[in-house]
């Protein structure tokens, strides 16, 4: 998922790493290591578009608890693996936080190392790698969005199938698979509500007909979905919940099919984070995944991020966590194969650009 991004160019000694904020060493020397800061490569989707996200919120209560800065550095979950890897011989990146599979691709990459915060063994067993690599730090749900004004009286999606009506005519867009975490999040659902890669190809070559063509950025489709650009697009519930502060015409909705319309489906899309291999301030890093999962960090999580705790003893009460668990009634919650998804996604990746001619 790429969505909108703050950076500025680092200094030319350190390469061509853009970053929200100035890195005083490069990877490894001992400058680094001493320096009172962390760099966060991230998935977007946390950080406000008017500085009032919950990574704005922790990261200012993390530098201002620890006098630790955060360089900040975001896009695509699988662009930001892609950096980290080509980064491999000088590390720049201290902590990683991307949206499945990408995070278990970081891991097989050798892009991780073995770092279990402390409070992440109140984090679900499916939402934390056994072996310490990764744990997720902010819970999320996959889910589409469409404008309530264009669309109301009745007319708002509830099938997969309703998009390819002719309504929708170069109204509907979805980020890329393979790129974006919400576009392989597509492919991943249409799997599985249409019972195989096959059918799911077979419809999503038949929505190429309304769509207007992928997106790298999930987080720029809902504006155009607010300003009525676009009738429906992809999304995740925390990101577009957030948005809807500010977008008023959003409506969060879970695709269905025609032949159970009654049962629309998800899955958990957590932000999960984990400490880079050979990271340049891996002291610092250890102390703000420690922050992250920490019980004010975690309480902010839906009082500031409009997301879902990650730590299953986080009983929130506030305003949008009532709102979260209304909008989660009824939607039936799957749990993917990500080991098959992560060891299978560049065939799949491949078969969704043959399919629709991507």
């Amino acid at each position: 998922m790429h969505r909108l991004t703050s950076a500025r160019a680092l200094a030319a000694a350190c390469g061509s790493l853009v970053l929200a904020g100035s890195l005083t060493a490069c990877g490894g020397d001992s400058a680094a290591s001493d320096a009172k800061e962390v760099t966060v490569y991230s998935a977007d989707g946390l950080k406000g578009e008017n500085g009032d996200g919950w990574y704005d919120q922790v990261f200012k209560d993390f530098e201002k608890k620890t006098g630790i800065k955060v360089n900040y550095v975001e896009g695509g979950s699988g662009e930001m693996v892609q950096r980290a890897v080509r980064e491999k011989s000088n590390t720049q990146a201290d902590v990683i936080i991307t949206l499945p599979p990408f995070i278990q691709q970081a891991d097989e990459k050798g892009l991780l190392q073995a770092y279990k915060p402390k409070g992440s063994e109140e984090v679900d067993g499916a939402n934390k790698a056994a072996d310490g690599k990764w744990t997720a730090v902010v819970n999320n749900y996959f889910g589409f969005i469409y404008n309530k004004k264009e669309l109301a009286g009745g007319k708002a999606p509830k099938t997969w199938e309703d998009l390819t009506d002719s309504t929708y005519k170069n109204k509907v867009q979805y980020s890329t698979p393979g790129v974006a975490g919400d576009g392989t999040a597509v492919l991943i659902k249409a799997m599985h509500d249409f019972g195989g890669k096959k059918p799911a190809l077979d419809y999503l070559k038949k929505l190429q007909s309304n769509n207007v063509g992928p997106s790298a950025s999930t987080g720029k489709l809902a504006p155009k979905v607010d300003k009525g650009e676009l009738l429906a697009a992809n999304g995740d519930v925390q990101m577009n919940y957030a948005q809807s502060k500010d977008m008023p015409n959003l409506g969060i909705w879970f695709p269905a099919t025609e032949k159970d319309p009654g049962k629309p489906t998800t899955f958990a899309l957590p932000y999960a984070a984990g400490l880079v291999n050979k990271a340049p301030h891996s002291a610092n890093a250890k102390k703000f995944l420690d922050y992250l999962l920490g019980q004010k960090a975690q309480q902010q999580v839906s009082e500031v991020g409009g997301g879902f705790a990650a730590r299953k003893d986080i009983k929130a009460t506030d305003e949008n966590a009532v709102a979260l668990d209304k909008l989660m009634d009824g939607v039936d919650v799957f749990e993917p194969d990500w080991d098959d998804i992560s060891e299978n996604l560049p065939s799949y990746v491949e078969d969704w650009k043959s399919a629709t001619g991507s």
